[in-house]
């Protein structure tokens, strides 16, 4: 029998946020993300203002400066995190944005791509008559589809997202 997990006391509170951001954060990591950089985006989603400076969140998941930038890195490059300088400081700011996850995902477009073309070129090297080249011409037509639902799909979520939140 699943244990149902505790309700916090109240909205907010600093236990409770840092239990949901650990929750989150294992879900992340077993869906394929390292543990650092899910624990550093689940922070970033549970803060107001949806932005914190490495020191911050160094201080929320007690971890060194060194394990904040390694996470920030991975997720600047997966296009969950942005970076932004303070006015007048030398201090970098990490935010995530509400439509994190649509942008992830948009920026997929190009990997799929670039597999789709490079499974192509292997068809070519391979042949396409055996067995090897069939396989690898099958994954490239399924990246091809994935490419192009991607767009149809990004495209009712912005008309979903608008009917449920109203324009952007």
């Amino acid at each position: 029998m699943t244990e149902k997990p505790e309700k916090p006391e109240k909205p907010g509170d600093t236990d409770a946020v840092s239990l949901f951001v650990e929750r989150f954060a294992a879900q992340l990591v077993e869906a394929g993300m390292t543990r650092m950089p899910a624990r550093v985006f689940a922070a970033l989603m549970s803060s107001d203002s949806g932005a914190m400076t490495s020191a911050e969140l160094g201080e929320q998941l007690q971890v060194s400066p060194a394990a904040v930038s390694g996470a920030v890195r991975y997720l600047s490059q997966q296009h969950l995190v942005s970076r932004e300088r303070e006015p007048g400081s030398r201090r970098e700011r990490y935010r995530i944005h509400s439509n994190q996850w649509y942008e992830a995902f948009t920026s997929r477009d190009v990997l799929l791509k670039r597999w789709s073309d490079s499974l192509r070129e292997g068809v070519e090297s391979l042949g396409a008559d055996t067995p090897a080249g069939r396989r690898l011409a099958e994954n490239a037509a399924f990246f091809d589809f994935l490419q192009g639902e991607l767009g149809a799909i990004m495209e009712r979520w912005r008309e979903h997202r608008e009917r449920i939140f109203g324009p952007s």
